[in-house]
């Protein structure tokens, strides 16, 4: 009996996880362009982040190495 109720079960899963991998297909050929991140888009922001953060990292190194000269200005 509980080998039924198990297979039961798992064959319900298996039909919601296929009517909804189904419907996000034909979702996908209604209309293609979602609004999804493109990888280029992507590409671009790590780059900028990753300048950025390089750039704010040499200036606080070059400022805490030249912190006591600064002072007198």
């Amino acid at each position: 009996m509980k080998h039924t109720a198990a297979r039961t079960r798992a064959n319900g899963a298996v039909l919601r996880l296929t009517t909804r991998v189904q419907e996000g297909l034909q979702e996908a050929a209604r209309r293609p362009d979602r609004g999804d991140i493109s990888t280029t888009t992507v590409i671009i922001w790590v780059a900028a982040v990753t300048g950025a953060v390089l750039i704010a990292g040499t200036i606080a190194v070059v400022i805490a190495k030249y912190n006591g000269k600064l002072n007198g200005l």
